[in-house]
């Protein structure tokens, strides 16, 4: 909080640091703009509005940030007292600043609708559930902010709301709340984008509400010897510089204070005595290179003793989160403990902004919660945020360098993921595009396929509408006798961003059509039973007895027109043999067709192929599986390696390209003549409009030609079935006679051999 004793040209100063001449005169404009406004108004907290928008500016200039950010600090607050404060400060600021205020706004918004939640979550002692509810809030508040500027601005918001209980030092259970908010949210959020100033106060103050008494003595131990700790390290830091110019290096030699926030957790963590705490005496040197860390290493333990056990390579042995640095603990002149850290530049930059696998190690001790893809985008924001401050601080009236960054963090946005909330204030992860209907079915199937309608922050929308980052969203689901069931307009693009929705939607739809396949198969068993008089068949037994395990799938099978009713009617005859039933829908028109014993001999089944290879006696052959050839095709022979002559149609692709690259491989052969009957196997492809009966009138030809199928595949899509059937032949002559009358079935549009 500003102080009252200063003036207001003072506070000008303080807060229009770091700008232009032009850029300082729009931020003074802005505050006397608002100050009649803000006049004996006060915020949530209790906070006058005026004093608290100058203290977050105040926290923003500390940050060195641009003047539409620090315009907008002061701005937002407006939003509160005046619904139409959105359109006058876009029409005096412009729409750049207008969509930051908004922008804080929502932010602001998401705190009010998920204060209660997180206390519900944290009642029901369920940590893991709030854990990763808290983690889904993190992200949430990066991802609702289209421009990045505007967190800064709720964390520096955050932090004067702090100071100001402190300032009072208020007690209470809201002031406790904040602090838990802060601890879960808004000090992890700082410490992701490497706001390190604002990541340790933050830590602190909200420290001192949740622990009170831990807070004070801590403070009074670090109060009672401050004076002296501080001199002992200002000493010791002189005493070291000294040395590493005597050697000609140089370095950057600082004190590292340690936060009270830190100290306990240290303390708690490792179950030390303050007394035994090693880094309360601290320094950092930064060198230029990793060489001269071993050589400013010697030089430490050359001046003080170090403690063995205490010291710890991190460059040649990493972090898991890649953090490098050398520590080592000495004992000083006093006898007492002193800690070093000794970095490069370029280590100490990556410890400090660096990969996102640092929050990792600091808030969750190793816990992977977010993907790689984001923490890049996190990791890029930390870097652009340091390399921000070091421009500032090197270039004077950088105008443009100023443009730049802003342009840069205004598109760091994460948009491949948004964030939603349910009516009870739970935030919802779904891909980017989502629509009420992605978001209905993350909730549960059952609220999918009974979604009727949504509405989105009160209002009723289309299902298809895109959703947004913060929408609250409200699924009307139907009840009562209405139809339940999603629409098949929910496969057409648009309506579903989710693979995993999609695929719910097509699962109610295949399960839809199981039932109508089976109902329909029922009936026509049903109708067969009536026909042959059996209607009191055990169908359990009926099932068995035809190679189904339950009845549904027997009617399935017969719905699918993929089991011929011929079956069921052999199966009801007593005299009917048992190798006479088929047992699938495959092999029930081979076995229907030829019974086994009146079957010629088949190849097969191990016959001979009545092959001659002529000028040679003796030599074994096999008829090839490409074109499966059979007498009186034109054939020819191929000696392949270790398997005798392989024999295939002279019309055969395969072996024309065979004959291309091995022609000596070539041998001459022809059909012989035996007393034996045989059979070859051949293919066949039959396409005709689909229809209930079709595979049984194809089979019964078949039948009547004595043509024996060995194999039956059957696939129907859009009123058409493409059939492929393996069978038996004697010769080609009478596959032709079959597939001539085949042709004349109804709906046969083509019958080949393949």
């Amino acid at each position: 909080m500003v102080s009252l004793a200063v003036t207001q040209s003072d506070i000008n100063q303080q807060l229009t640091a770091g700008l232009s001449a032009e850029d300082s005169v729009r931020l003074v404009a802005a505050l006397e703009f608002v100050k009649p406004l803000y006049a004996g108004k006060a915020i949530i907290t209790g906070q006058d509005a005026f004093a608290f928008s100058q203290g977050v500016v105040a926290v923003l200039a500390g940050l060195k940030t641009d003047a539409d950010t620090r315009v907008a600090g002061i701005l937002f607050e407006l939003a509160v007292f005046d619904a139409k404060a959105a359109e006058i400060i876009e029409a005096r600021f412009g729409k750049e600043i207008g969509d930051q205020v908004a922008g804080i706004r929502q932010l602001m918004r998401l705190h009010e609708s998920t204060f209660s939640q997180q206390e519900v979550l944290r009642g029901k002692n369920a940590a893991q559930q709030a854990a990763a509810q808290l983690e889904t809030l993190r992200k949430m508040l990066l991802a609702m902010a289209s421009d990045m500027r505007v967190v800064l601005v709720r964390l520096a918001s955050r932090l004067t709301t702090l100071r100001y209980f402190a300032e009072l030092k208020l007690e209470s259970e809201l002031t406790r709340r904040y602090a838990r908010e802060t601890f879960d949210l808004y000090a992890p959020l700082a410490n992701r984008l490497g706001i390190w100033q604002l990541k340790w106060e933050l830590e602190d103050l909200a420290f001192r509400f949740l622990e009170p008494e831990a807070y004070k003595r801590i403070a009074k131990l670090l109060e009672e010897k401050r004076m002296e700790r501080e001199g002992f390290v200002e000493g010791a830091i002189e005493r070291l510089k000294s040395e590493l110019a005597a050697a000609g290096i140089k370095a950057e030699v600082f004190g590292r204070p340690k936060h009270i926030y830190s100290i306990w957790n240290k303390l708690r963590g490792k179950d030390l005595d303050f007394s035994e705490l090693y880094d309360v005496r601290a320094f950092r040197v930064i060198v230029e290179d990793v060489k001269t860390c071993y050589t400013v290493l010697g030089i430490v333990h050359n001046i003080w003793a170090p403690i063995p056990k205490e010291f710890d390579d991190y460059i040649s042995r990493p972090k898991p989160n890649g953090y490098r640095s050398l520590h080592t603990v000495v004992v000083a002149e006093d006898g007492r403990a002193l800690e070093v850290q000794i970095r490069t530049n370029e280590m100490h930059h990556f410890a400090e902004y660096g990969v996102a696998a640092h929050w990792r190690y600091k808030e969750s001790g190793g816990s992977n919660f977010t993907a790689q893809k984001y923490d890049e985008k996190i990791a890029w924001l930390r870097q652009l945020l340091a390399w921000k401050s070091e421009v500032v601080d090197a270039v004077v009236g950088g105008d443009e360098v100023q443009r730049e960054w802003v342009e840069k963090i205004k598109s760091a946005t994460l948009d491949d993921r948004i964030y939603v909330l349910t009516p009870q204030a739970r935030v919802i992860e779904l891909p980017s595009g989502a629509t009420p209907i992605d978001f209905a079915y993350h909730l549960h199937s059952d609220v999918g396929h009974s979604c009727r309608g949504a509405r989105v922050d009160g209002a009723m929308v289309p299902l298809n509408t895109p959703l947004k980052n913060g929408q609250t969203v409200d699924i009307i689901t139907a009840r009562g006798g209405g139809a339940v069931g999603p629409s098949r307009d929910w496969l057409s693009p648009g309506y579903a961003a989710s693979p995993r929705t999609r695929s719910k939607v097509r699962a109610w739809f295949n399960a839809i059509e199981q039932q109508e396949t089976l109902n329909s198969g029922r009936t026509l068993v049903e109708k067969t039973l009536q026909r042959e008089g059996k209607t009191a068949v055990n169908l359990e037994e009926l099932a068995h007895k035809l190679g189904f395990p339950k009845p549904d799938d027997l009617f399935i099978s017969v719905g699918k027109d993929e089991f011929s009713l011929r079956n069921i009617e052999l199966a009801l005859q007593p005299e009917a043999p048992p190798k006479q039933i088929a047992k699938h829908a495959a092999t029930s028109v081979a076995d229907m067709v030829v019974p086994r014993k009146s079957r010629a001999s088949s190849v097969v089944h191990g016959a001979k192929s009545g092959v001659l290879v002529v000028g040679t006696d003796g030599l074994m052959t096999q008829l090839a599986k490409c074109c499966k050839p059979a007498p009186p095709d034109p054939i020819v022979g191929f000696v392949t390696r270790g398997k005798g002559v392989s024999i295939h149609r002279a019309s055969c692709k395969n072996f024309a390209e065979m004959q291309a690259h091995a022609p000596e491989r070539v041998i001459h052969t022809e059909w012989g003549k035996s007393d034996v009957q045989t059979v070859y196997p051949v293919d066949i492809f039959i396409l005709a409009g689909d229809r209930q009966g079709l595979l049984r009138d194809i089979s019964e030809i078949f039948l009547r030609e004595k043509i024996n199928v060995i194999g039956v595949s059957t696939q129907s899509a859009k009123g058409l079935a493409r059939m492929a059937f393996t069978a038996e032949i004697g010769s080609t002559a009478q596959l032709q006679r079959a597939l001539t009358v085949i042709r004349e079935v109804e709906g046969v549009q083509e019958a080949r051999r393949q």
